[in-house]
């Protein structure tokens, strides 16, 4: 029996702390079953994947994928010229 390095257990914790509180809008499973995808109702995607390690043994992988926040109003303008 192979053991999930701590590390692991805690972002794959984190990604899955994400969806508390939110509603799971559609949910998606590849043919092949390697992958598992959840669309929240706030647009963020849960990714549950078996990827095979470097050693060839699966190994599962979890991500939390978060919408882009529009940034445009936090932006620095910036003007060169003598009048500005």
């Amino acid at each position: 029996m192979a053991l999930t390095p701590v590390q692991d257990l805690r972002r794959i914790a984190e990604a899955v702390g994400g969806l508390n509180g939110h509603t799971v809008h559609h949910v998606e499973i590849r043919s092949d079953c390697r992958q598992l995808k959840v669309t929240l109702d706030n647009g963020q995607l849960l990714l549950v994947s078996v990827l095979l390690g470097d050693d060839g043994k699966p190994r599962l992988d979890v991500d939390l994928v978060r919408a882009i926040e529009d940034v445009t109003h936090r932006q620095l303008e910036v003007r060169f010229g003598e009048n500005d």
